[in-house]
């Protein structure tokens, strides 16, 4: 069978944009990142020298954004690590997948706070930047807990 050239450009142009906006990762254009942060504590460091963080960053937008930096008022330096299998290494990103979430825990991806400037007290709140690689920052209060804390839901 054979197709005239007009009609062979109308099938290649709807084929090409059938596939438009089915890539929703950052840059794409096909959505952008909605955050929101929930279930944050620090449990009351035992040390005085660092502490760690835990939080939960949902994502209900349609493209991927990535944690790329912490700052707190209460830490020379926060930094953010990940735990594949028993191991935790400092790493300088980690995603929020578009229409998902990054779960920061105990013994999984958490936040470091080195070079405590003061060592928080259970009750106390201590005020945390998180910088995203297309998002804006988003300050969060994060309430000191007790050091042996488990929450019982949201992560």
């Amino acid at each position: 069978m054979r197709r005239s050239a007009p009609a062979a450009a109308v099938l290649a142009g709807a084929l090409a944009l059938a596939g438009c906006g089915t890539y929703s990762g950052p840059g794409s254009g096909g959505g952008k990142a909605e955050l929101s942060v929930g279930s944050a504590y620090m449990p009351q460091p035992v040390s005085d020298e660092m502490a760690a963080g835990f939080l939960t960053i949902s994502n209900k937008g349609g493209a991927a954004d990535e944690l790329t930096s912490v700052t707190s008022d209460v830490a020379g330096q926060v930094t953010v690590h990940e735990t594949v299998g028993s191991a935790m290494q400092e790493v300088t990103r980690l995603e929020i997948p578009a229409h998902g979430r990054l779960v920061l825990k105990s013994g999984g991806n958490h936040l470091m706070f080195e070079k405590l400037k003061r060592k928080p007290k259970e009750g106390q709140t201590v005020s945390v930047e998180l910088r995203f690689a297309h998002s804006g920052p988003v300050t969060v209060e994060m309430p000191v807990k007790p050091p042996t804390y488990t929450p019982a839901t949201g992560h």
